[in-house]
């Protein structure tokens, strides 16, 4: 049950050092609160310690490939949106996996188009959500995002989805794990892959990952002592290939603190590899061309 050292890792969500945090103010203008938006420079810097804040940005790929070599990570799924993400795919491209973000569901045409150019340009291996943290926001089973489900069905592409309640002070209602539910009955083709830990819903997340075949789980934005205990426990009996690592690099934890905790999870020893690395290869399907 001892965390296996040496071994590959793909990190399903990593990302580069930016300087300061003006990439979460599409977060900051939706809060109402002071403190999201005056005193805190990261909106969930509540929940989060030692979020990495000093990492030196004059060469922000050079910082995140020595990380992910210190720590055995192999290859990581980063954005194609901007400058840094693109250069490092292109100087890296046996490092880094590309994937899109939903710009915004409220523009059904242009989010559709958006995924689609990603597809033919950058050659996306998955797309992403974040319900909660859309203007206005869109939820989970909203008839807005059915043409997003239809189009990551046509391309073969999951797409990652933020589900429980989020860190940020926003409304939660978008990301009822319950949701999932009609997405995956109206979309049984649809590769789902939830983010940012399902909570306080993750045992409702175990029940609907057995009933439907393509409902994953990864474990974004939690520190592995923090892995909820109804995960570990269906990752050890018959959600082995269900459960998928990601980490939260720089976003909100260090690799060091990541790994650190990680010989802590009793996870059982055929459950390592598919956790680390097997389940992400299979479901961005890495071993076709």
């Amino acid at each position: 049950m001892a965390f296996p050292p040496g071994g590959p890792v793909i990190d399903t969500m990593i990302g580069f050092p930016h300087e300061g945090f003006a990439q979460y103010d599409f977060i900051r203008r939706q809060t109402k609160d002071r403190s999201s938006r005056e005193d805190m420079e990261f909106p969930v810097e509540y929940i989060f310690k030692g979020v990495p804040k000093d990492l030196p940005t004059d060469d922000p790929i050079a910082v995140t490939v020595g990380e992910m070599d210190k720590y055995g990570i192999e290859r990581g799924l980063v954005g194609v949106s901007d400058d840094t993400s693109r250069s490092a795919l292109k100087a890296h491209p046996d490092r880094f996996i590309p994937a899109g973000a939903v710009p915004d569901p409220n523009d059904v045409t242009g989010s559709v188009r958006a995924i689609r150019r990603e597809f033919e340009e950058y050659g996306i291996r998955a797309t992403s959500v974040f319900p909660a943290g859309t203007f206005p926001q869109v939820p989970i089973d909203d008839p807005k995002m059915y043409p997003v489900y239809q189009t990551c069905v046509d391309l073969g592409i999951p797409i990652f989805v933020c589900a429980g309640i989020p860190g940020p002070r926003l409304k939660f209602a978008p990301q009822e794990v319950a949701r999932i539910d009609t997405v995956m009955y109206d979309f049984p083709e649809l590769v789902f892959v939830t983010r940012h830990g399902c909570e306080p819903w993750e045992a409702l997340a175990v029940k609907l990952m057995l009933k439907w075949p393509n409902l994953y789980y990864s474990t974004s934005a939690f520190a592995p002592k923090h892995y909820p205990k109804a995960i570990i426990d269906y990752a050890n009996t018959r959600g082995a290939d269900k459960i998928i690592y990601a980490g939260y690099f720089p976003m909100g934890l260090s690799l060091e603190r990541i790994f650190r905790d990680m010989p802590g999870v009793p996870f059982k020893d055929e459950v390592w590899p598919k956790f680390l690395h097997e389940n992400a290869r299979r479901v961005l399907n890495l071993d076709t061309p």
